[in-house]
């Protein structure tokens, strides 16, 4: 198919993603408003402006949403606070439905905040993350199980976002992986994409996507060397997307390992998100064309545009239809 045709049968599909659904905050800061604080007498960082925008699973979301995907949902947990309030508020305004998270004050909303010096334009303060480091909450995993088993069936897609790195982990624990693995071993032509930073080798049965860092490490930790193969063997994967950058897309299947190349970008801007504009561009042309190679060169083709903007950027069909032709 065509990236036109492509393009033109995506709005006829639905997607869920599940998992971590985060908040990014950019903070933007003068370093000339650095006072020293008269109660503590350490310098202040003084934020001069904050822009939003949903991240983990929820940059996922906005990918699709950007794409004209038809109908999009998130299911999740977040907290009873501000965070949660401006999390789902940056989602609605782009058409994606939050009416599947868990609200609760037992836990904070994953909130990720950046501090970007107003002079440079760059990223240059130490990251102020709000996570949680205890086990989910038992009546919030409960829940996250109870509405993905009643609603799984009315999407197209699933997407696992795994993205927590505290040791505990976060929405996707052991009980939600094996809710996704009998939804998998019952429903074996529905497509669901994984992804995940530190427990790639715990899924079953669905379609992996780590990248070359994510792999090699999951390698090398069942089998004390690198090989795909072997990884894609244990986790019982059809396919598995590791994503290696400028240097491509190597493309996993029973036989064979193709690598796609990526789509050229000589200065890019910021590849934060670039894992998960690709997941979305390559999860849903996967469904549309059941093509794997078809669906790393689309993914790549809207990584390559999200990574010349700033912060989590987003391809519009407009965007993608014209780099296509490049």
């Amino acid at each position: 198919m065509t990236t036109g045709e492509i393009l033109a049968a995506i709005p006829r599909y639905s997607a869920l993603i599940v998992g971590d659904i985060c908040l990014d905050r950019w903070c933007v800061y003068d370093p000339a408003a650095s006072d020293i604080s008269r109660e503590t007498g350490i310098a202040r960082v003084g934020v001069v402006a904050t822009g939003i925008s949903p991240g983990a699973g929820g940059t996922i979301a906005n990918n699709l949403a950007s794409l004209g995907v038809g109908r999009i949902a998130v299911l999740g947990a977040i907290g009873d606070d501000g965070y949660a309030w401006e999390l789902a508020r940056a989602m609605n305004t782009t058409g994606i439905s939050t009416d599947l998270l868990v609200r609760s004050s037992e836990i904070p909303t994953f909130t990720y905040t950046k501090l970007i010096n107003t002079s440079t334009g760059e990223e240059d303060l130490p990251r102020v993350d709000q996570i949680f480091t205890r086990a989910l909450p038992a009546s919030i995993e409960t829940e996250i199980i109870t509405r993905l088993e009643s609603c799984a069936s009315k999407f197209d897609l699933l997407f696992v976002s795994d993205q927590a790195e505290t040791r505990q982990g976060g929405i996707v624990t052991d009980a939600v992986r094996e809710a996704l693995r009998k939804i998998a071993a019952a429903n074996p032509s529905k497509l669901i994409w994984v992804d995940s930073r530190l427990r790639v080798d715990k899924f079953r049965r669905m379609t992996i996507k780590p990248n070359e860092q994510e792999a090699d490490a999951a390698s090398m930790a069942l089998f004390g060397m690198v090989d795909y193969q072997r990884l894609r063997a244990h986790t019982e994967s059809k396919l598995m997307f590791v994503t290696r950058g400028q240097h491509g897309v190597l493309v996993v299947d029973e036989s064979n390992e193709t690598l796609v190349p990526a789509h050229p970008v000589e200065k890019p801007v910021d590849i934060c998100g670039a894992g998960d504009s690709f997941s979305a561009g390559a999860a849903v042309t996967l469904a549309i064309t059941g093509s794997a190679t078809e669906a790393a060169r689309f993914g790549n083709l809207v990584a390559a545009i999200t990574i010349m903007k700033k912060g989590t950027g987003t391809a519009s069909p407009a965007e993608v239809l014209a780099a296509s032709r490049e």
